[in-house]
């Protein structure tokens, strides 16, 4: 069940940062994009110390600004 909750998690994450960014993709990027997300947005949080709590929207909002981050980077290397 945990692996069910996590891809749709990282697949609201995924959507919400291709709508922030102005991306386009299908599911599977946005699953694959939340997911990446998740391990950068926790590891900075977890840097800087910063915890939010919450069981779905913690790990969300935490997904996202991990891929939005992932998506700037992406976008200013290949451009």
């Amino acid at each position: 069940m945990q692996i069910v909750v996590t891809l749709l998690i990282g697949a609201i994450a995924g959507w919400l940062t291709s709508v922030l960014m102005g991306t386009k993709g299908g599911l599977l990027r946005n699953i694959i994009l939340g997911l990446i997300g998740g391990f950068v947005g926790g590891w900075l949080f977890g840097l800087l110390h910063i915890s939010i709590g919450g069981e779905w929207v913690g790990p969300i909002v935490t997904s996202v600004v991990g891929a939005c981050l992932v998506v700037f980077v992406v976008n200013k290397i290949f451009k």
